[in-house]
């Protein structure tokens, strides 16, 4: 095992200390020009929405699945009607 022996010559030159404090730039935010517009909340549709009371009985307004059977309401679109379970779908006539 040898050692290294470093010199003067060799050692890495020490810089003095700059006593001088550079102040730092921050960038600036940027100002927005407008607030966006508030998102309208849709209304929340409870059960209440698939039944209609007519006089003293409840008619369903959506149709149930034909594989899942009745309690599995079918969603609407607008050509369509699925089933939100098992994803049957069936077509509206035209």
């Amino acid at each position: 095992m040898s050692k290294k022996v470093t010199t003067k010559e060799e050692a890495p030159a020490e810089e003095p200390e700059k006593e001088e404090k550079k102040e730092e730039v921050k960038p600036q935010k940027a100002v927005k020009a407008a607030p966006k517009a508030e998102k309208k909340k849709k209304e929340e549709r409870g059960v209440h929405a698939l039944y209609k009371i007519e006089d003293a009985k409840v008619a369903r307004l959506r149709p149930t699945c034909e594989r899942c059977g009745p309690g599995y309401f079918m969603a609407n679109h607008q050509n369509r009607y699925t089933c939100g379970h098992c994803g049957f779908t069936r077509y509206k006539q035209a």
